[in-house]
């Protein structure tokens, strides 16, 4: 027999005992058990993983019932599994003592990696503004690579034609394009900002503002706005990213527009810090010298109330 028909035969015969449901089987994603201590999360994940009361349910729901919806990670080229989808499960497994996890290894490179875990985490219900600034950042550079780059075989890249990138980075996630772009605006502030930003002590629009200042500029400001105790309004931060563009702007100049009295704030009662700094240790913090102040007044209000009883 020829060897051409040798071949032909072998490969019909393989087809007869490899069946469409099985062929079909190969190709889908399986879940796969693989150990927790071989699941990496990935470089540099913008959101938070915190021990809070959500995660101490969700270690509840995983004690439980188990993870029963699977992560999503890729090979790691150093051994092990970078996580694309799925932190917050792993970090409740971990402190639930599991073991293993269930997972769907999944080969991507690092723009389609970062596209996804990006999109996987902003379904989130309670998202810093910190979270959402970089994470539509990381999304933005990688269209912007992806943009231009030839297809691999089988790869699908959306079609961005006519979009600006951050028109793309806002499909699906009910902001404006604009506001994407005040987001990513965000990632300039100095951590000690962007920190008060995620605790409400600096509104929104105010920090997107002061975000246009220069790091040195922003630590001058920090450093008056603890001074003064006054959260910037929208109209300041304007105020001072002007000045800093005309090259005005300075620790005085801070400290002079955080000092003004607002319009909301006229029946406040502000002591400045170099006035409390006289009757405290130098070691304090603002909060053990806050502490102390009411401890002291509540002492001064049981004692005016013993009088008035006389």
């Amino acid at each position: 027999m020829p060897k051409n028909s040798l071949n032909v035969s072998l490969k019909g015969a393989d087809d007869i005992f490899s069946t469409e449901e099985s062929r079909q089987e190969q190709q889908r994603e399986q879940v796969q058990q693989i150990p927790i201590d071989e699941l990496f999360p990935f470089k540099n994940h913008p959101f938070k993983v915190l021990d809070d009361e959500s995660m101490q349910r969700t270690v509840e729901s995983v004690e439980q019932y188990g993870v029963l919806s699977p992560l999503i990670a890729r090979p790691r080229p150093e051994g092990g599994y970078e996580i694309i989808s799925g932190h917050r499960r792993q970090h409740a497994a971990q402190l639930a003592g599991l073991d293993t996890l269930p997972v769907i290894v999944r080969q991507m490179d690092d723009d389609a990696a970062v596209l996804l875990m990006v999109d996987s985490n902003l379904q989130r219900e309670n998202i810093l503004p910190s979270e959402r600034a970089f994470a539509y950042k990381m999304k933005l550079e990688a269209i912007e690579r992806t943009v231009g780059r030839p297809k691999n075989v089988g790869q699908v890249v959306p079609d961005y034609f006519g979009k600006r990138s951050t028109e793309v980075v806002a499909e699906g996630t009910g902001e404006s394009y604009k506001q994407v772009q005040r987001f990513i605006r965000l990632t300039s502030l100095i951590p000690e900002l962007l920190d008060m930003v995620d605790e409400k002590k600096i509104a929104f629009n105010p920090a997107v503002e002061l975000s246009y200042l220069d790091e040195s500029q922003q630590r001058d400001f920090l450093e008056a706005m603890n001074d003064t105790q006054n959260a910037p309004s929208l109209s300041q931060a304007q105020r001072l990213k002007r000045l800093a563009q005309e090259g005005h702007f300075s620790y005085d100049v801070a400290f002079a527009v955080m000092g003004e009295e607002k319009k909301d704030e006229l029946d406040k009662v502000v002591i400045k810090n170099d006035t409390l700094r006289k009757y405290f240790p130098r070691s304090y913090t603002p909060k053990q010298m806050e502490d102390t102040i009411i401890k002291l007044l509540d002492q001064w209000q049981r004692k005016q109330q013993r009088q008035n009883e006389r």
